[in-house]
Parts: C-alpha cells; sequence; structure tokens
C-alpha cells in the first residue's frame, strides 16, 4: 500500500508526494456542504434552527437527526463496486429502514442526512452544489482543479484505482475531487484567519459532540462537530477534519488546533481509515519527520 501525502505549515505547502494526482475525497466533501450551509445561513439564504420534515438543519449537519445510513447495506456496496447506477432516492431510503431516535436525542452517522442537506443547499442557491462551493468558498481561497463528480465521465482523470467503472452519484450527497494539497488548503483556509467564514460559523464547525462508543486507533477520543471529526490524540492535542472512504481508496484530511499551524491530507489506494489516519496523527504530530 502507498500512502500519498501533502502537508501545509502555516497554511502553505511544504512537503507532498504528488501536486497532479486528483483523487476522490469521498466524506471529506461532508466539511465542504457544512462550510457552504454556513455561508449561506450567515447571508440569511438557509435557517439552521428551522425544523424542516422533523428536522433542523444544524441536526442533520452534525448527525443528531436520528436518520439511518445505507453505508452497511451489503447490496448497496455489491451494487457500487460493479459498476451499477445508482439506485433512485426512493429505493435507498426504503432499504435503508427507519428512523433511529427522534431528531436532538441521539447521534447516527448518516450520509443521508447530508444528501437531504444538499437538496437544502441548492434550492437555496438555485444551482448545483459544486457552483455553491465554488462561489462561497473555493474562489475566495484560491482553491482550484477541484470539482463535483455528477457522472462517470468525471471521473476520467480521477485516480479510482480498481473503482474504475464506479459512478459517483453512489455518494448521494455529493463526490468532489482534486489534489490532496488542495484538501489540506481548503481545511487550513477555512479554519484560518483568511476564512470566508465568520469567526462564529467556524466555532460552530468545532463545537463537537464527545463519542467515547467511536473511539478508534491512533486517536483517544472521537467526536463529531458540523461537518468536522474532531479527535483528541494521544499527546492532548485536537485535530479537526475529515476521513472518508470508497470502493478501492481512503482519504484523512486533518489540522491540528493547537502546538503549531499544520494541516495534512493522506491518501491510499485499497487500505482502511486505520491506515490513513495513522500516518495522518503521525504528520500532524511530527511535520516532515
Amino acid at each position: 500500500m502507498t500512502l500519498h501525502f501533502a502537508l501545509l505549515e502555516n497554511g502553505s505547502p511544504v512537503a507532498q508526494s504528488d501536486s497532479v494526482r486528483v483523487v476522490p475525497w469521498w466524506s471529506f466533501g461532508k466539511t465542504i456542504i457544512a462550510a457552504v450551509a454556513l455561508r449561506l445561513a450567515e447571508q440569511g439564504r438557509l435557517d439552521l434552527d428551522r425544523p424542516h420534515d422533523g428536522a433542523t438543519l444544524r441536526q442533520l449537519l452534525r448527525h443528531e437527526a436520528g436518520l439511518p445510513d445505507y453505508g452497511g447495506l451489503t447490496n448497496y456496496h455489491q451494487a457500487a463496486g460493479r459498476g451499477d447506477p445508482p439506485w433512485p432516492w426512493d429505493d435507498l431510503i426504503a432499504q435503508s429502514g427507519p428512523r433511529l431516535f427522534a431528531p436532538g436525542e441521539g447521534w447516527f452517522y448518516s450520509n443521508i442526512g447530508y444528501r437531504l442537506v444538499r437538496e437544502r443547499i441548492e434550492e437555496a442557491w438555485g444551482d448545483n452544489l459544486g457552483d455553491a462551493a465554488i462561489a462561497l468558498l473555493f474562489d475566495l481561497l484560491g482553491i482550484t482543479r477541484v470539482s463535483l463528480a455528477l457522472l462517470p465521465e468525471d471521473l476520467a482523470d480521477v485516480e479510482m484505482g480498481t473503482a474504475a467503472n464506479y459512478h459517483p452519484g453512489w455518494v448521494y450527497h455529493g463526490l468532489f475531487v482534486g489534489p490532496l494539497v488542495q484538501a489540506a488548503a481548503l481545511l487550513a483556509g477555512l479554519l484560518g484567519d483568511r476564512s470566508p467564514l465568520s469567526a462564529t460559523s467556524q466555532e460552530v464547525m468545532r463545537d463537537a459532540r464527545d463519542l467515547p462508543h467511536f473511539r478508534r486507533l491512533p486517536w483517544t477520543m472521537a467526536a463529531y462537530g458540523t461537518g468536522l471529526m474532531c479527535p483528541h490524540s494521544m499527546d492532548g492535542w485536537r485535530a479537526v477534519g475529515h476521513t472518508g472512504g470508497g470502493p478501492g481508496s481512503q482519504i484523512a484530511v486533518y489540522r491540528r488546533t493547537s502546538g503549531c499551524d499544520r494541516t495534512v491530507a493522506v491518501f491510499a489506494h485499497d487500505g482502511a481509515e486505520f491506515d490513513v489516519e495513522t500516518e495522518v496523527e503521525r504528520r500532524l504530530r511530527t511535520g516532515t519527520a
């Protein structure tokens, strides 16, 4: 297994294994979706706390709406792995099962919830999620060569590994693709001094719910904010970012919140979440060592 990486110090690239390779960002896209939603809320075009179909936007973004997920469905993975076209949304919902708890009364990771956030963003923006992300985030931060893949041909130049026939529509909330260094630069920019997000919105993203039952190595505590995983390290500092995976690859993009201004993105074909997160934690702790 080969790990590819990009390392930023104080918001600037200092080391990377490949500046050209375009990779799927998988669930790091949730960080983008959350930031877009918060920008639209700042503009008064979305209300984080207005109930809609029983849950607020804030609850959806924090995985507190009680919605199920399709990630554990065996036939979902089989169909996506074969290169089948995505199921109609109603079929996906029917197979995913009922609400797990009343909104606000628990936590459960839900891609379905983020698909609903995407719908609200596109309704408020009047165009697709990719265009909203470009206008509200990417252009303001100088992020380039990143796009929202909608059709299989949009993945023609993306490093999909064994998932060469994958349809990006299987990522129902949206599959962003781009170079690793741009993923790291985006996260550093969103949480930095020149962020297009207000200080209040940045704090909303970082305000995390501890999830001790989901703790996994290399971290000592799992936590989730608004579009951000917020794990704690063994050395006492916290990281913020997101891990994601799909057929044939994994990605992890995180920023260290104390001791230094360091952001790392790591990508691997095959492997597991543990592999990319372990490399992220090591580089956040030691830099280029």
